[in-house]
């Protein structure tokens, strides 16, 4: 027998260590050992910056009741205003506007579960806030694998511009436009 989800939270946090560990500890395993991108590759100039989202889950064991937690999945999201730290030649001016969501990965274990859509939803919620705080558009573009453009299709993403290269894989620019309420 295997153990039960009996609850599930996404926290996330800028700067708390304990949130950033496990979630790059989940990118290494699903970027670089799954996938095989380079390590280097992986950690940017954005990390202390970003905003770090995990999913945990509660697990119990359906013989001894034990319940146990796990960090299963994480997603990262950047501000307009820290696009300068990723392109320090380019000029800021040029630099686009919108929100930045990276980093997408879950556990293999998990991705049955449907945790990739909490993330980009609990993403795309943090940034529908920041947006309304601080009056900037909320835009949200990522660069999406290949394989997973009909995922960020299904989440209301469109496709811009053509495919691209980024560490050796094809990836598409995806956009997400999200309309704002007014009270």
């Amino acid at each position: 027998m295997s153990r039960s989800i009996v609850s599930t939270e996404v926290v996330h946090a800028r700067g708390d260590e304990t949130i950033i560990k496990d979630c790059h500890r989940i990118r290494v395993q699903v970027f670089h050992v799954e996938q095989g991108f380079p390590l280097e590759t992986e950690f940017d100039a954005v990390e202390d910056v970003a905003e770090h989202f995990l999913v945990r889950v509660t697990e119990q064991d359906p013989v001894s009741g034990e319940r146990s937690v796990k960090s299963v999945g994480t997603i990262r999201g950047t501000t307009p205003d820290v696009h300068h730290l990723l392109y320090p030649d380019v000029d800021p001016a040029t630099l686009t506007r919108r929100y930045k969501l990276s980093r997408l990965a879950v556990d293999k274990d998990y991705r049955e579960h449907r945790f990739g859509r909490l993330l980009v939803e609990s993403l795309n919620k943090w940034v529908e806030e920041h947006a309304k705080s601080t009056r900037l558009p909320a835009q949200v573009e990522c660069h999406s694998q290949v394989p997973v453009i009909p995922f960020y299709r299904k989440m209301g993403y469109v496709e811009e511009g053509d495919l691209f290269d980024e560490d050796g894989a094809p990836h598409q620019n995806m956009i997400l436009y999200i309309p704002l309420a007014t009270a």
